[in-house]
């Protein structure tokens, strides 16, 4: 397994910033591309970014474009999300993921999920 562990979440009020932090405390995801995805009540968990394994391709959703920044450091075995602009909208649990060989916008084809992290945006 790929223990990932989320942090970074919490509550903002809109226009303002956040940092999501993913640890692979398991070191093997540096070789696998790495997304986040997620999910608000009642909703299905939704793709926001995508990171190849050497942290050159990058894919957003086009809800998040523009305002939201995905990246990694392999030496210290952490993906990032940072969050500019937030939205009400924004507002949801956030799931940092490994899996494919190349990064993807698919959901099942990621086979490593961490726990997840809650980001509420006030208006």
């Amino acid at each position: 397994q790929v223990p990932l562990v989320e942090s970074g979440g919490g509550l903002v009020q809109a226009g303002n910033s956040l940092r999501l932090f993913c640890t692979d405390s398991g070191s093997t995801s540096e070789t696998l591309a790495m997304a986040w995805f997620r999910q608000a009540p009642g909703k299905e968990r939704e793709f926001v970014a995508t990171i190849n394994y050497a942290g050159i391709f990058t894919n957003y959703a086009d809800s998040v474009k523009g305002r939201f920044t995905i990246s990694r450091d392999n030496g210290k075995n952490t993906m990032y999300l940072q969050m500019n602009s937030l939205k009400p909208e924004d507002k949801a649990v956030y799931y940092c993921a490994a899996g494919p060989s190349g990064p993807s916008t698919q959901r099942t084809l990621y086979d490593y999920w961490g726990q997840g992290t809650q980001v509420t945006v006030s208006s």
